[in-house]
């Protein structure tokens, strides 16, 4: 993890202040051999793996075999957090990393934040993706457009009261601080994410407010067509932007990085713009399918979805300081 965002620290201090030992190592998790990673946890026993889901949806275009040829009998927990999930690679996280015998523990907060807004319990039921409901001494709740709570619709993640971890300032953008969490409603953090509460009480968070793509009035979340295109099997990561449109005032355009070995073809192209439509509805078939080498990130492995829409409409790219590989810019602009 970064150690300038919260789970570096998070991890450190969480782990030593219960009496478990960390374990850590520098590098690629997939470098010099697929399966590094696995050989790592199988060699030190580990209990509890983290990952970010980006991380999986890599490891996993390497199939099952670098995982199973390793006893990961130990691991007795999976966490994440990051970013919203998509459920096929959930699922393998699940049955071929945790050999279906371990939970999935996805949290939600954020540095800001000092801590998770959103938490399973020991005592809830999960179903997958889910990040189980508010954690600890939390008041969130789920805002529709007029500020006011709601449930089995995706809506903005808030926080009512204050809590001890809560950033109260950034450094000389005092500014900057309230208009990006406080001016939408009085007295409310509003954190930038999309979530959503379902009939059983679960919750679930569908990617970032601000990436939201409105097509022809219909508001879509990136991580929804992603989840789409992942699920195909020549498909590694995929990334879903809204780019301007004279008549639809968005076009959904999404950037692929396919599978070691899978050839980008015309054929193949179509093959995913079907598979959006199928997901999705006609209304929200994609405008563009378009193959890359890599998608930009974060250090903390989230992907920079605004990075990847400037880059497309030419647009500026604005500040790139916390990009992990700023060659992935340039993998996006040479995209097919």
């Amino acid at each position: 993890a970064d150690f300038g965002w919260i789970m570096g620290p998070w991890e450190i201090v969480g782990t030593l202040a219960n009496g478990a030992t960390v374990c850590l190592y520098e590098g690629a998790p997939d470098f010099p051999e697929t399966d590094r990673l696995w050989a790592y946890l199988e060699r030190h026993g580990v209990t509890i793996l983290g990952i970010s889901p980006t991380l999986v949806r890599a490891v996993m275009a390497h199939g099952d075999e670098p995982v199973t040829r390793h006893d990961l009998s130990a691991l007795r927990i999976l966490g994440s957090t990051g970013e919203p999930w998509n459920e096929t690679p959930y699922r393998w996280f699940s049955d071929v990393v945790g050999g279906g015998r371990c939970p999935v523990i996805n949290i939600s907060g954020g540095t800001e934040v000092g801590a998770c807004f959103l938490s399973p319990h020991p005592v809830q039921p999960l179903t997958p993706m889910t990040l189980g409901g508010p954690a600890l001494g939390m008041a969130v709740d789920v805002f529709a457009d007029d500020g006011e709570p709601v449930r089995g619709e995706v809506g903005e993640l808030v926080c009512t009261r204050p809590w001890p971890g809560m950033t109260r300032g950034l450094w000389q953008a005092p500014e900057r601080y309230l208009e990006t969490y406080w001016d939408r409603w009085p007295d409310v953090w509003v954190h930038g994410d999309w979530a959503l509460i379902d009939d059983d009480g679960q919750w679930y968070l569908r990617g970032r407010s601000d990436d939201t793509i409105k097509v022809a009035g219909k508001r879509l979340g990136p991580a929804e067509v992603e989840s789409a295109l992942v699920a195909h099997p020549a498909v590694a990561e995929a990334a879903a932007i809204g780019v301007p449109h004279e008549v639809k005032g968005e076009a959904l355009w999404c950037y692929v990085v396919l599978v070691d070995g899978v050839d980008p073809t015309d054929e193949l192209r179509a093959e995913l713009v079907q598979v959006v439509t199928d997901a999705l509805g006609k209304s929200f078939r994609p405008s563009a399918v378009r193959f890359t080498t890599a998608l930009p990130k974060t250090r903390s492995a989230k992907v920079l979805r605004r990075a990847i829409r400037a880059t497309a409409i030419g647009a500026d790219l604005g500040d790139l300081s916390s990009i992990e590989d700023p060659a992935a810019v340039a993998a996006v602009r040479d995209a097919s």
